[in-house]
Order: structure tokens, then sequence, then C-alpha cells
């Protein structure tokens, strides 16, 4: 039964078997066939129930949100479906960057496997035979669908198109594309001046804004951005898929936050910028850490001055809640339908984004602000519904996940692990860590060769290796130390805590060789 623990199947399996042996030995054979008759039948009512699946994937969210305790940003419609599912607050992505992550999470295989490193390489030319999370639901008779960005594609060039989409994945797909795309001349690009201080200039091209600070507030309502248009399609998808017999997979990505941050003005009002504070940097802050750890930082996000912070935060926070906007749209569309009651809501976004923490922004870092990802899985009927979970969980282990609570068997060649216990129970004994990667290049003479950062993270811990350990450690203590500013590794104090979770990173790395 969903929800169950495997060891709470075991023991009632045993106990079946036990009343079996004691209760057939005195029935007669037309006894013993009616009873195995209703024996069927009790089966089947209690076998995991085929729900339906809303996923729905933000793009470039961090935890920064009133559910997660932001006493910031606006986000009432992820917090409504917090209230009704299981809040993981420790749940972590493989590889903060956007390709790498989404073929791991929709495949169920970890970065080393999937050989995805980067934004170009698509997961089929590496394992072509590998089982998607849609294609596990395919195999099981469910309708699959996706609307808006779910594997990689540019943004905001590529939207409206497929970009690295997996078409074997999918029945259906639809790919919006709004009035943000048309207004892209708009758009304040942040670049860097001629003193060597950052300022902004209007974007000339969509491909000037997709991995640079970058913002507008945007004229229109939201119907008319590309998340509203992606809304407004799954609605109408739901719409119809509600009339069908077979339940469905359908996957919602959302774009925002993603730059360029584009959202309608009334969004930027909500944030006025002397209300929003900045964090603390130290004038030091770079001798703090390993260098590999600082190299996903630019040059014109180092020299941005204040008002220019205040103003990347403001427009961040301002398309969060657009899209927040549109989950509730869905989750209306839901109740409005019939659906709420058979339909698992999952959300999350593929990494976590920087907002000036350690003087770094937007991704590819391995601390927390990067790496963490807000994920809620909604199950009707859950009695843990409206808790949050403290374990470290993976967004690797989705597929397992997710196919096990509609009774689906996935396979064994995914990776991670199975985390249904602990929606029906958070507070469940878990001991399986989250494992992060990313990698750097470093000059070799004339040739540039990679240098790979691992991370493992416990619930206490997060331990850090760059390059095996050649280019730099790191260690931070999360019960002291949540912002990861005070790196332990040589600290003789913390030597055993080191060699713990030193002999977890190491054998994650030798199950990837």
């Amino acid at each position: 039964m969903a929800g169950e623990t495997s060891g709470g199947r075991l023991m009632k399996s045993f106990n079946r078997r036990a009343f079996l042996r004691m209760s057939l030995a005195g029935m007669g054979s037309g006894a013993i066939a009616t009873f195995f008759d209703q024996r069927n039948l009790c089966q089947a009512a209690y076998a995991p129930k085929r729900y339906n699946v809303l996923h729905v994937i933000s793009d470039d969210l961090c935890n920064r949100l009133g559910c997660y305790g932001d006493p910031v940003v606006k986000s009432p419609n992820i917090d409504r479906l917090a209230s009704r599912g299981v809040r993981f607050d420790n749940a972590y992505c493989q590889y903060p960057l956007c390709n790498p992550s989404r073929a791991s999470f929709m495949t169920g295989l970890r970065p080393d496997t999937t050989r995805a490193y980067e934004n170009q390489t698509n997961f089929r030319d590496t394992v072509p035979n590998a089982v998607t999370l849609p294609q596990s639901f395919r195999k099981a008779g469910y309708h699959v669908a996706r609307v808006g960005k779910i594997y990689h594609y540019g943004v905001p060039s590529q939207i409206g198109t497929d970009g690295m989409d997996d078409p074997a994945s999918w029945e259906e797909v639809i790919n919006p594309r709004g009035r943000d795309v048309d207004d892209i001349s708009l758009v304040e690009v942040l670049t860097l001046g001629p003193e060597g201080t950052a300022t902004t200039r209007k974007a000339e091209r969509l491909r000037d804004t997709g991995g640079t600070l970058s913002w507008l507030a945007a004229d229109g309502s939201d119907e008319e951005q590309t998340d509203g248009v992606g809304a407004t399609a799954a609605i109408e998808m739901l719409e119809r898929l509600s009339k069908e017999e077979n339940p469905f997979y359908l996957a919602v990505g959302f774009y925002r936050p993603h730059t360029p941050f584009v959202a309608p003005k009334s969004y930027f009002e909500w944030y006025p910028r002397d209300a929003i504070a900045l964090p603390e940097v130290p004038p030091d802050v770079d001798s703090l850490f390993p260098a590999p750890a600082l190299e996903s930082r630019k040059p014109e996000e180092a020299a941005m001055n204040d008002d220019l912070r205040l103003r990347a935060i403001q427009a961040y926070y301002a398309s969060t809640s657009l899209m927040d906007a549109q989950v509730g749209r869905l989750l209306d569309a839901l109740e409005r339908l019939g659906l709420t009651d058979n339909t698992i809501v999952v959300f999350h976004s593929d990494h976590g984004y920087h907002l000036g923490e350690k003087n770094l922004w937007k991704k590819q870092s391995i601390f927390e602000e990067s790496a963490r990802v807000p994920l809620i899985i909604s199950v009707p009927g859950n009695t843990t519904n409206g808790r949050a979970c403290k374990r470290t969980v993976e967004l690797v282990s989705l597929h397992k996940t997710l196919t096990a609570l509609c009774g689906i068997d996935a396979g064994a060649a995914t990776e991670g692990h199975n985390f249904q216990p602990l929606v029906a129970d958070p507070l469940a004994k878990w001991e399986h860590p989250a494992y992060s990667q990313v990698r750097r290049s470093r000059r070799q003479g004339q040739r540039s060769e990679p240098l790979m950062g691992r991370s493992v993270r416990s619930e206490r811990w997060r331990y850090t290796e760059w390059d095996d350990g050649r280019s730099g450690v790191e260690l931070y203590d999360h019960e002291q130390d949540p912002q990861e500013m005070k790196n332990l590794a040589k600290d003789p104090e913390y030597k055993e805590a080191v060699e713990m979770m030193q002999t977890l990173l190491r054998n994650s790395i030798s199950r990837a060789d």
C-alpha cells in the first residue's frame, strides 16, 4: 500500500501467511474458494492507487519562499501547496546547472552516468537506452505530456521551440512563447563599464540576457508572459485529460525566475528596494574559500554597487512571484476539475541560486544556496501533509519515488533512493546523504583541463573536495554555520568529521567509477 515502509509490508505479509495456515486447515473446498475470492478483492482494494501526476518545475529557483521561512518573498500559492504536502527542507540537485540537473532527475541517473556536465551534452548520446520518468509512466498506461521547459533549452533564446527536448518521453508537447521574448530590447543587462564598475545597457539580442543578470518591469498581464501562456495551455490540457479514462503524467516547466527577470510591473511594486536586505559579505571573502569554489562569479557581478544589487534581487523576487501565481492557477484548475483528490502534485526547481551571498550570483557553485532546492510533494490523503522533512534527499531520486507512489516498477537501472517512506513519515529513519558536483577548468600550459568539485551533504555537515582535495577541501557545520562561512576542514578539532564525510564522498566516487 502506498506510504507503507518495507518493514510494514513484510510484517503484514507474515501475518497473512500465519493466518492462512491456521484458518485453511478447517475449511472445506467451497469455503476455501470463497475465501480466496474475498482475499483477491481485498488485495485489489489496497493496491497502490494510479494517481495522476502534475509535475511542476521552476527554473533557477532558490529556497527564498514564504513556506521556507523567507520574510520578504510573496509565494502564497507554493505556500498553499506546502500546507497540503510534505515540504523537504534539505533537498539537493546533483549538478547546479540546467541541463546536467534536468538530465539527472528526469532519467534517475547521476551526472557521472549521463556524462552531462554542461548545457550542450544530450543524455541520449551518452546513455541512449535510459528510461526517463515520463517513459516509465507511459509504459504503465499513463498519458504523458509536457508544457514548457522540462529538459534543457536556452532561455530566452529557445523559448517557443523544442530546444533539447527528448521526443521519446512524450505523447504530447506544447512550447509556449510570450511577449517577454518580443520585449527583449527593453531588458536591462548588467555589464562592465569602462572604469571597471558595473552598469547596465539595453539588450540587443536574446542571447545577451540568458547567462547575465538582466531584468525588466514589463507592461501587460501575467497571461501575456511565457509562463502565463504555459499555465493557460496546461489548464486547457487538464480540462481535456480530466475527461479521459487513463491517468496522466503532466509536466509543466516554468521559465521564471531564470534570467532575464521579467515580470509585470505590479510584481516589482510588491518589493520596494528599501525593504530588501542585502547579504553581508566580508571584505576578505575571497580568502575564506578555495579558489575553485568562487569561480562561477563574473567580473561585472563582483563590481556591482548596492543599488544594482538591490535592483537584481527585486527583479528576481518579482519574477518568482509571477511564477508562483501561475502555480496557483494550476492548483485552482485541479480543484475546479475535481482532480485534487486523485492527483499527486510535485513542485521543485532544477537547482538553487545565489543572490549575493559570498558575492556570488546565479548558479554553478556547490554552496548551499546553489545546490539546495525547494521540493514539495503532495499526495492526496497523506496523513503527514503539511509537515516538513529535515532528511537529506536528492532530485535524482524523484524517478524512483514518484513511480513508487503510483505503484509503478521503475526497474533497477535508475540511481538514487526511493524516499517514499519519508513522504509517509517525515521523521522516518534515513541514512542517505546528498551528493552534488560541478566542473571547473584549469590551465595546463596551452591546454585547459577539467577540474571536478564534489560535495556531500548530511543533515549536519557539508564536505567538499576540489580535484580530489588537491585544489581545496571544505567542511561546514550547519548546526553552527548555516551560511557556510567558516571552513573547518583544516581544524584538528574536526578531524573525525572530515574523515567521516570524506568516506561518504569517496564511496560515491568509487560507485560512479
